[in-house]
């Protein structure tokens, strides 16, 4: 029988995505959980999984094609299978990422696929606008990889270059007044950004708590475990807030849920966002099932999530999954971040910077190692004596480490 691919969601708040690449070809053999296509959706280029096994049939979205979410792409089935008739998408105006003219010898342009430029999808989305031409851009990313300021310089240099044979005219008249500040168009991300983080913050009643936890027997012992751990399950401070979160989650279960018009939804699995920040904006892809792993198998996979996420290989579940998130500047030197609640969940852990501190301890003045820890939550779903004792327990855990590592 044959197996329909369809766009799939990843997000609540996506509707459609754009179809890059297909990694498979009509009849190249996929066997279940397979990378077959890349997607790009507002904020990040994903990897499409196949959920079924069997042979590539069909390829009904063209690279480049824009679909919304759930129309059929592809169809699998077995080899002699006789396939069902699928409209063919007709290709959208949008351009094959893939694809980038270029001039050629003659002058006449020409297609630069087989030199596979590297091309945010950001500053891809700018040139498209303001018509510039990939070809004549130079890159300054890893790899030659073209950003969305080398557009804007370009743009700005073929702004600013007055055309050739063109005479200078004195002006008779006073001369003009300055030009207005530079507007600069939302991007496809920041769009995203901007809205979902409006929709969270108007729909959700957001209450707040801080703490002050002292890490200093959690910084002693984070120095202990890399001692013998090596590599990527190298610990870091993030790696420890997470394992916290985890173990303090499975008590208070109402900060692993979400709020729909039937009720609370509670979720079995911790899937819990880390902020990483890209040149186009910020995404919060998940560490999921935390619950069950232990510490340096978090920090190993943590390390190999960033580095999916910027070279844009995320996972379809890690972009759309997520039951509670932690966003953390402590590296930038930030003392207290407030975070606003990611739609579909019901609190977010805001981080600062370890930093030595005066403290009282058993009566005494001594220097400390402390962390600001800020909760974000939503008063729909839970009140400010559950959100203390939630954040009372990571204060606890992170404070007694050895409870880090059961």
């Amino acid at each position: 029988m044959a197996i329909e691919v369809v766009m799939p969601q990843m997000g609540a708040d996506m509707t459609e995505g754009t179809l890059v690449r297909w990694l498979k070809n009509p009849g190249d053999s996929v066997a279940r959980g397979d990378v077959i296509a890349e997607i790009e959706t507002d904020k990040a280029t994903v990897e499409l999984e196949a959920f079924d096994a069997g042979v590539l049939r069909q390829v009904v979205a063209a690279e480049g094609d824009v679909v919304p979410v759930g129309e059929v792409i592809a169809l699998l089935g077995d080899a002699d299978e006789e396939m069902p008739e699928v409209e063919r998408r007709a290709p959208s105006e949008k351009p094959n990422p893939r694809a980038v003219a270029a001039p050629t010898a003659d002058g006449t342009g020409g297609d630069l696929d087989a030199r596979r430029v590297r091309v945010s999808p950001v500053a891809r989305r700018i040139a498209d606008d303001a018509g510039i031409d990939l070809a004549e851009v130079t890159g300054s990313g890893p790899d030659g990889r073209i950003l969305r300021r080398d557009v804007e310089e370009a743009i700005a240099v073929r702004d600013h270059h007055a055309p050739a044979g063109v005479p200078t005219v004195e002006p008779e008249l006073p001369p003009p007044p300055p030009p207005p500040a530079r507007v600069e168009p939302l991007s496809r991300m920041r769009s995203a950004i901007a809205r979902n983080m409006t929709d969270a913050k108007q729909q959700q009643p957001h209450y707040y708590l801080t703490v002050d936890v002292d890490m200093t027997e959690a910084m002693a012992f984070r120095r202990h475990v890399n001692l013998v751990l090596h590599g990527p399950q190298r610990v870091s401070v993030n790696d420890l807030l997470v394992r916290a979160c985890a173990v303090a989650l499975a008590g208070h279960p109402k900060f692993n849920a979400s709020l729909t018009d039937e009720g609370i939804q509670y979720h079995e699995q911790v899937d819990i966002n880390i902020g990483v920040a890209l040149d186009e904006g910020l995404i919060a892809p998940a560490l999921l099932d935390v619950a069950a792993r232990p510490l340096p198998e978090i920090a190993e996979e943590s390390k190999a999530l960033v580095e999916r996420a910027r070279a844009g290989k995320l996972r379809a579940e890690e972009y759309s999954s997520g039951t509670f998130t932690i966003t953390n500047l402590g590296a930038y030197g930030i003392d207290v971040l407030v975070g606003i609640i990611n739609a579909g969940q019901a609190a977010i852990l805001g981080a600062g910077s370890v930093t030595e501190r005066p403290a009282v301890v058993d009566g005494e003045i001594a220097v400390r190692q402390l962390m600001t820890l800020a909760l974000s939550a939503d008063h729909r779903v839970t009140d400010g004596a559950e959100g203390a004792r939630f954040l009372k327990e990571i204060q606890t855990v992170l404070e007694n480490p050895t409870r880090l590592s059961v």
